[in-house]
């Protein structure tokens, strides 16, 4: 599976728990696409490790943390006002929402090699 969206980091603990972690954020009009992706990859790893899904450190082979955040931001004018010597700010409207989805998914070393394997990360 190609993805364009999740772009993984590796680390790895002093224990040999290896993790990915990817944070995609995006505007309203990429977020089927990115939660497509997201979807495509947890499906891998429950097909490829059925039933083994569950924290490494209690017998494991891997476990993920999905959180998304939806974000509305809104432009300020700001201005110096030399009269008073403070600035005068007005809020403008409140523009389109920001998404913002992150992965993170934790597993053993045959998960991590196989997940390397199905993604091209290298």
């Amino acid at each position: 599976m190609s993805l364009q969206y999740l772009h993984f980091d590796f680390s790895e603990d002093t224990e040999g728990t290896g993790t990915f972690e990817a944070m995609a954020s995006t505007w309203p009009e990429q977020v089927a696409a990115v939660q497509a992706e997201v979807a495509g990859v947890l499906r891998w790893a429950h097909q490829a490790f059925p039933g083994t899904r569950g924290p490494v450190a209690e017998g494991g082979d891997w476990d993920y943390d999905l959180h998304g955040v939806r974000e509305f931001t809104a432009p300020e004018r700001i201005t110096f006002n030399a009269a008073t010597g403070s600035l005068d700010v007005q809020a403008g409207a409140p523009g389109k929402p920001r998404h913002t989805l992150t992965l993170l998914l934790s597993g053993t070393d045959a998960f991590c090699d196989a997940f390397r394997q199905a993604f091209g990360q290298d």
